[in-house]
């Protein structure tokens, strides 16, 4: 419905959510809001540690489907399968089952901080680092300056002195 004449329209994100759940588009966000809300009454009944690897991404029919980041976890959740349907029962669900899918992907969104964070090196790393580097560019360089032919390969020198641990 348009706006009445002489009120003032929201603004913003708070307005775009409002329009989008009053129309029809809204519905996979309302059934995303959903099984989140569905996943947050679930999780405390999930074995111990579990929690933090699975999730519930869908309720199909009869079943529920659960994500879990390795496949140590799809064993452990699917051994707690009558408790998970005991209790989504419990919340009102008509479930009989379980279904578990495992992923390599994150089951949580990364922060951006988290992200684009630099790892922690330590000064001795930081010169090691820097003496790789060095020899790197050096190497570049000598191949630049063309005293080797094209696709020939370095050799190494024999060494000059007795062999270590010889009689």
């Amino acid at each position: 419905m348009p706006p009445k004449p002489g009120t003032a329209t929201p603004a913003g994100p708070r307005a775009a959510l409002d329009a989008l759940f009053a129309e029809a588009a809204g519905n996979p966000l309302r059934r995303a809001l959903w099984l989140d809300a569905v996943d947050r009454l679930l999780r405390p009944h999930l074995p111990s540690g579990l929690a933090a690897h699975a999730r519930l991404a869908n309720v199909r029919g009869d079943k529920l489907v659960f994500v879990v980041d390795a496949p140590v976890w799809h064993a452990k959740l699917r051994l707690a399968t009558r408790e998970l349907v005991d209790a989504a029962r419990s919340v009102g669900l008509d479930v009989a089952g379980l279904s578990v899918k495992t992923t390599l992907q994150p089951l949580r969104p990364v922060p951006p901080a988290a992200r684009t964070a630099k790892p922690n090196v330590s000064a001795a790393g930081q010169s090691q680092l820097a003496a790789a580097l060095a020899l790197l560019r050096s190497d570049a360089q000598e191949g630049a300056g063309g005293d080797r032919k094209a696709g020939s390969r370095r050799t190494r020198k024999a060494p000059t002195g007795p062999a270590s641990g010889a009689s």
